[in-house]
């Protein structure tokens, strides 16, 4: 595994859930937002079916899952957070999503974009991969390469760009590491941000992101990194 080590300009992460971009890359994007690059974060759903008991979905858990996404964007140094606003598992891979995503990514204009891996579907027998994580992977993918880079496909949506890369989280095939070890107190207090979803589990949360983070870091010689499977465009 390689140490990606340049900071790009700006950077997008397209996430499905309020708080997937925190667990999955937040440590790199405070890290990168610590270090110049303007970081912008899309986030596809509303959130409201993220609770066990009934009862607790609905508006006001949507309300909720806003302001903590907001909460952790300060936290992380985000430029900007863009919802779409679509109902959890209402959505497909389809040409109004890539549209609405083709349109974000000719306004931003990133270098790297950042998301899920939809190929990533079994995880040690004991997790499937959420539906709305791998739907939104397909349309960042199908919106990136080669959508948002040629002027026919939705002329209406912006002026042409072509991202130099992207990178993919929650992969299977990880191939470049960033070292997320001086922003990853700034990654727990994001994640934990999302109360919601984590409850009083403070302690908890903080040993398994922690963890995970520790996991492939000696490899590279850090002591925390996000690894993620990249996909090279241009130089």
């Amino acid at each position: 595994m390689k140490l990606l080590r340049d900071v790009p300009g700006v950077a997008l992460a397209i996430y499905a859930h309020p708080d997937d971009a925190d667990v999955a890359a937040g440590g790199t994007l405070a890290r990168w937002s610590a270090e110049g690059c303007a970081v912008h974060l899309v986030v596809v759903c509303q959130g409201d079916k993220g609770a066990h008991d009934s009862h607790e979905g609905g508006p006001e858990l949507v309300r909720r899952r806003a302001e903590e996404v907001a909460s952790a964007a300060e936290l992380l140094g985000v430029s900007s957070v863009t919802s779409l606003g679509v109902p959890d598992g209402d959505f497909d891979n389809n040409l109004e999503l890539r549209r609405r995503l083709v349109e974000v990514v000719r306004r931003v204009r990133p270098d790297v974009v950042l998301g899920p891996d939809p190929t990533a579907t079994f995880f040690g027998g004991v997790y499937v991969n959420h539906r709305d994580h791998r739907e939104t992977g397909w349309a960042l993918l199908d919106a990136v390469a080669p959508a948002s880079a040629m002027p026919l496909y939705f002329p209406d949506a912006g002026e042409a760009h072509e991202v130099r890369f992207m990178l993919l989280s929650g992969t299977h095939e990880p191939d470049v590491a960033i070292d997320v070890s001086s922003s990853i107190e700034r990654k727990v207090a994001a994640v934990l941000a999302h109360r919601s979803q984590m409850g009083d589990q403070s302690a908890e949360i903080n040993h398994v992101v922690r963890a995970r983070a520790q996991q492939g870091a000696r490899e590279v010689g850090a002591s925390f990194v996000e690894t993620f499977r990249r996909v090279q465009f241009s130089d």
